[in-house]
């Protein structure tokens, strides 16, 4: 059985109904969120109904977190504007909503077909903020997410469809369903595509969906 892998959908709903519908469509029924999925965008209480309804289970990111507390120690120092979008998004939701996120797990192990394992986080397995990137040295790389012992590793975060082989494990990141772009930057150019993955077995796949915004 195919699992798809979405992540950081950003409080964008018109994204994630695009993957949803798409992944109706090809049959894809077991699917798991790496996390990020409601601040940022302006439907994040659309975002958090529709996952309960879906049922997926969904990996706690630093955004998620972010909107249940503001850390003192995050590596990322937050400006007046992301904060002011942090009131906005809480001012959107009920408190249902936030122990939804609270109910979100920082990791999940995942059997697959072939007696294959896969690992899910956002960042890391120790810690949403970490950061994997294609030309992160081997021995880095190995450091925060070797030594596993399992077969994938799946984390999403960085918004960049990639894959690699990590100490024995094949690590997947299936991009951003609600905030794309084409290179990890300090300057990111959205466009209007939705990102995911299917893994089946061993193999991955990476797929991308056109979504229309309402504005």
């Amino acid at each position: 059985m195919p699992l798809a892998l979405v992540s950081d959908i950003h409080g964008n709903d018109t994204a994630l109904a695009a993957v949803v519908s798409e992944l109706e469509r090809i049959g894809v029924e077991q699917v798991v969120c790496l996390g990020d999925a409601v601040q940022r965008g302006d439907e994040p209480r659309q975002v958090l109904d529709r996952l309960a309804a879906l049922g997926w289970p969904v990996i706690l990111g630093n955004a998620d977190d972010f909107l249940l507390e503001v850390p003192a120690d995050s590596p990322e120092t937050f400006t007046e504007a992301q904060l002011a979008r942090r009131d906005w998004t809480l001012s959107q939701l009920e408190p249902h909503h936030l122990e939804q996120i609270r109910s979100f797990v920082p990791t999940l192990d995942v059997e697959l077909d072939g007696g294959l394992t896969l690992r899910a986080f956002h960042g890391s397995p120790h810690s949403y903020d970490d950061v994997l990137l294609p030309e992160t040295p081997d021995a880095q790389a190995e450091q925060h997410w070797g030594g596993s012992g399992v077969d994938l590793l799946a984390g999403g975060h960085t918004h960049l469809q990639w894959t690699r082989t990590i100490d024995g494990a094949l690590y997947v990141n299936p991009g951003s369903v609600g905030f794309a772009y084409d290179r990890f930057d300090d300057d990111p150019q959205p466009v209007n595509v939705a990102e995911f993955a299917i893994v089946t077995g061993g193999s991955v796949e990476f797929r991308r969906i056109a979504w229309q915004s309402a504005s």
